[in-house]
């Protein structure tokens, strides 16, 4: 699986320094991410995700995202880090579709039987989205098609976002 997201990231860089030259090309890169905070009674979930992508064309736009997620709930405890490759693409100019690649390594600690287990693992997903866009901001639903629901760090596979990218 990584010898595949590895040779997809290449193939889609080579692709893209192949049809401008290195001034344009980082002309058409567009820089981005999320933040998340989230509290209630004794549990708090912080996120950060810087992001890249490359500007093929008006409609077009491909790139790469890391993630780190911490959060606590009670004693149970995670911290979730990997990447992912994304593509956007806009068939009208404020619907933007998009496909995310995203693989995470979970490590999780929890209470179990009086005791404290640990849990280590790759978890992939596979989002598909369609929001509503105005140039640098996207706000949508992305459904993820690979969702485990003993594995996944997210609460269900339907999720609403927020795209930010300058």
């Amino acid at each position: 699986m990584k010898h595949y997201m590895l040779s997809l990231v290449f193939l889609i860089g080579f692709s893209c320094l192949g049809q401008k030259t290195s001034n344009d090309f980082w002309n058409n890169v567009r820089f981005g991410g999320g933040i998340g905070l989230g509290f209630t009674n004794e549990s708090f979930n912080a996120s950060i995700s810087p992001s890249a992508i490359y500007q093929v064309n008006d409609q077009f736009a491909t790139g790469v995202s890391l993630n780190f997620n911490y959060a606590k709930f009670n004693e149970d405890k995670l911290f979730a880090y990997g990447g992912s490759i994304l593509s956007l693409y806009n068939p009208i100019p404020n619907i933007q579709l998009s496909g995310e690649l995203e693989q995470l390594r979970i490590n999780r600690t929890y209470a179990l039987d009086g005791g404290n287990r640990e849990d280590n693992y790759w978890s992939p997903a596979l989002f598909l989205g369609i929001g509503y866009s105005n140039q640098n901001v996207t706000f949508g639903l992305r459904y993820d098609v690979l969702y485990d629901d003993d594995k996944s760090i997210y609460a269900n596979a339907l999720m609403p976002f927020v795209r930010v990218y300058f």
